[in-house]
């Protein structure tokens, strides 16, 4: 058996958040149970966001709160984009939170509305007021923007030294619009480790032109620390033009699976809560995700 892949999902934060109609709070929790039942130890469960913006997480204290009290020994976090949204986790007893900031300053401005200055600002406030607390940056379009395309990596370096000198050392690398290929993720994740040693890199892949899993693996065997996934390919980016959803948690883990690698997943009973996921929340589904749930030989691993 190779070494342990940790695959972190986080379907019910950029999953939910793409679903127009407002999934109620117990479907949520019902589906949130199924993937720590699977052996899944890291989900994001929600996020901290303006219900304005983003109606589908109303319910994010309520969810935050009751999955916090059922399994208190679970990795639970959510997405944060401002100071106001990391108070509101740290009260309901979150000890991880991802703040956001695009590589890309048009992207910026669309996704979080600041400038990478104030972006900068937000984040290191959040520093000063939570030092116990851990954050995980996630750094949008760290491949690539709709706005302003290719991101050199240079630039990639730079935001992410900057970053660490105040006090930050988990980050995640995001193809937001889903443009990464292979070579692209392993030159960019070797020039990161190298340059940041003992710094924490995870990766989230967006699967638009069907290279979800392929980049994912890529990841991993250039070094990355995790992979971040949502059951059922669900998601998206509301605000970059272009974005499709996320890699398939059960593709990835069948993948890592028959390839050898250790990943703590039951992976049928994965595939039981990506059909029920898909069951209860029809409509919403792109034909990947129809084609996963309706496949019995994909579903029972045949040999």
């Amino acid at each position: 058996m190779k070494p342990q892949v940790n695959v972190v999902e986080i379907g019910p934060r950029d999953g939910f958040q793409n679903v127009k109609e407002f999934i109620p709070t117990a479907l949520k929790l019902e589906i949130i149970r199924n993937i720590l039942k699977a052996g899944i130890r890291k989900v994001q469960i929600t996020s901290f966001v303006s219900t304005r913006a983003i109606p589908q997480m109303q319910d994010a204290e309520e969810v935050a709160k009751t999955v916090i009290e059922e399994y208190p020994c679970a990795e639970l976090f959510a997405l944060v984009p401002n100071v106001y949204g990391a108070k509101s986790a740290v009260a309901v007893g979150l000890k991880e939170i991802a703040p956001v900031i695009s590589l890309s300053a048009s992207h910026n401005i669309a996704n979080v509305k600041r400038t990478h200055e104030q972006s900068y600002a937000q984040i290191g406030q959040m520093r000063q007021l939570f030092p116990e607390l851990k954050l995980t940056v996630d750094i949008a379009t760290a491949f690539g923007c709709p706005f302003e395309g290719c991101m050199p990596v240079e630039q990639l370096l730079e935001m992410i030294g900057r970053l660490k000198s105040m006090g930050i050392h988990a980050f995640t690398l995001c193809d937001t619009i889903g443009i990464a290929y292979p070579s692209q993720v392993k030159h960019v994740m070797q020039e990161v480790k190298a340059a940041f040693p003992g710094s924490e890199f995870n990766i989230h892949i967006h699967d638009t032109r069907n290279l979800g899993v392929l980049n994912s693996y890529t990841a991993v065997l250039a070094g990355a620390d995790s992979v971040q996934t949502a059951l059922g390919g669900l998601g998206g980016c509301p605000f970059a033009p272009g974005a499709t959803g996320n890699t398939a948690t059960e593709d990835f883990i069948y993948l890592l699976q028959r390839e050898g690698y250790e990943t703590g997943v039951d992976f049928e009973v994965l595939m039981a809560a990506a059909r029920m996921e898909f069951d209860r929340i029809d409509g919403n589904f792109s034909g990947h995700q129809i084609r996963i749930s309706k496949n019995p030989r994909y579903v029972k691993q045949e040999a």
